[in-house]
């Protein structure tokens, strides 16, 4: 499986440490009022995060922020798919922790476990990256912004991995986890393009794009040298 030092990349997520990461799943995204959400999106997402934890046998699973998208009451879907979550881990034995992001502002709804602002992992720091975290690490591992790389006009999720970021840390951040969701292009954003106050240093980072027919990382220049080669 491929990895860039101690992290391992699969399919929007990372594992570290025995500790599988997700983020940005934005569960209800879609609906309105009484509408379900689009067909096969909720199945669709529980199955790949249940294929994670089969291939990766992880001790726990931690939603690194927005869990759900932001509405006024929970439609019914919501509630099933984060119970397929939940279950998932059960079946395996992992223990599943979320981490609440901007948008999670039902989440006591769906979630009774533990959600703090941060969690640790050794010297990492997961946390949803929208706000400066309280905790210190030598690596946060983060979502929020969403990024997607721009490949000879075709988009494709991607990670962020950049050195010398927040206090000098490094910083991954994972693409969204929910395939709906569009992403942000980031061929040409500077630091203060992101949303997260993480990146503070856009050049540095690499994106790094998960082939799953190839089961393989791809990784490209900097952003600083891609931009230039544009």
């Amino acid at each position: 499986m491929p990895t860039a030092g101690s992290i391992t990349f699969d399919d929007r997520a990372v594992i570290l440490d025995g500790t599988l990461v997700v983020a940005d799943l934005h569960v209800g995204r879609g609906t309105g009022g009484s509408l379900e959400l689009p067909v096969g999106s909720n199945a669709e997402m529980v199955e790949r995060f249940g294929s994670l934890i089969d291939r990766h046998d992880p001790e726990e699973v931690v939603v690194a922020g927005d869990l759900l998208h932001s509405f006024q009451t929970v439609p019914r879907t919501v509630d099933d798919t984060v119970a397929g979550f939940e279950q998932a881990c059960r079946d395996a034995g992992a223990s599943l922790v979320v981490v609440p992001g901007n948008h999670d502002t039902m989440l006591d709804a769906v979630w009774d476990g533990p959600a703090e602002s941060t969690t640790r992992i050794g010297e990492t720091v997961v946390c949803h990256g929208h706000e400066e975290p309280a905790t210190r690490g030598e690596r946060y591992v983060i979502g929020h912004d969403h990024p997607t790389i721009e490949i000879e006009g075709q988009r494709r999720p991607c990670y962020l991995v950049g050195t010398d970021q927040y206090h000098g840390s490094e910083v991954v951040m994972l693409p969204s986890f929910n395939a709906l969701n569009a992403g942000v292009v980031v061929n040409e954003m500077r630091a203060a393009d992101f949303q997260s106050p993480l990146v503070t240093d856009a050049d540095n980072l690499e994106p790094i794009v998960w082939d799953g027919q190839g089961r393989e990382t791809l990784s490209f220049p900097r952003l600083g040298e891609f931009r230039r080669m544009l």
